[in-house]
């Protein structure tokens, strides 16, 4: 399969466009009930483009929360970002700094869901493919956002729909694919990886905050994969 086009990374973006529904259409709602108006939503979701960290500038302006404090816990809870761009950047390493930019910069956990499929299978993946899946998903935010806060004052709970949980069905796509076509041995490593992320996680929750825990057991669970791989 190719993934060179820019027409065939929308195609492999729209299954993960139900988990954006949930939560898109999640934080309009939340947004107009917060007592933000239609174009601060939009721009929250133009400009921060971060389903957890936009409920959480929500959550803090509301109290009256410092600027630098938000802009703080922003940048902490996203700093996982730093961790997904440099997994894929040797696939971009060629490419100028403004396309190497803009990759970076729209790239999302659903987004490097689907782009790591291929990559971890050795296949080549191009910038106009990458731009193809961020520009959709970044667009279908931004619209599901935006709806959110045109009906949210006639859906106060999204969660009674289902949509709460649309994003872990999502989540959970994503991962079995990219066991398609594995050698028993890869398999094997990954399973066993994973129980050990899983572990990790429960371990460190106990003293952490989540945001810490998530970027922590990921580091430490990729390195040993590396390490075991090698």
């Amino acid at each position: 399969m190719a993934y060179m086009t820019f027409k065939q990374g929308i195609k492999d973006c729209l299954p993960t466009l139900l988990g954006y529904v949930g939560i898109g259409f999640s934080f309009g709602v939340v947004g107009i009930a917060s007592g933000f108006n239609l174009l601060e939503i939009a721009l929250l979701s133009i400009l921060i483009y971060a389903g957890a960290s936009q409920f959480i500038i929500i959550a803090l302006m509301v109290v009256h929360t410092p600027v630098w404090i938000i802009v703080l816990t922003t940048l902490i809870v996203n700093s996982r970002m730093f961790l997904l761009s440099m997994t894929l950047a040797p696939s971009f390493k060629y490419e100028s700094l403004l396309h190497r930019l803009g990759i970076g910069a729209l790239l999302t956990d659903e987004t490097f869901g689907v782009a790591i499929t291929p990559y971890s299978k050795g296949e080549t993946i191009s910038r106009q493919w990458m731009h193809g899946l961020n520009i959709t998903a970044y667009l279908f935010w931004i619209l599901t956002s935006v709806l959110g806060g045109v009906f949210g004052e006639f859906v106060s709970q999204p969660e009674a729909f289902g949509l709460d949980y649309a994003i872990l069905g999502m989540f959970i796509f994503l991962t079995v694919a990219q066991f398609e076509g594995l050698q028993q041995s890869k398999l094997r490593l990954y399973l066993w990886l994973m129980c050990v992320v899983i572990i990790l996680m429960l371990m460190l929750s106990l003293f952490m905050p989540s945001y810490l825990v998530i970027i922590i057991a990921a580091t430490l669970t990729a390195t040993l994969g590396m390490v075991m791989d090698k």
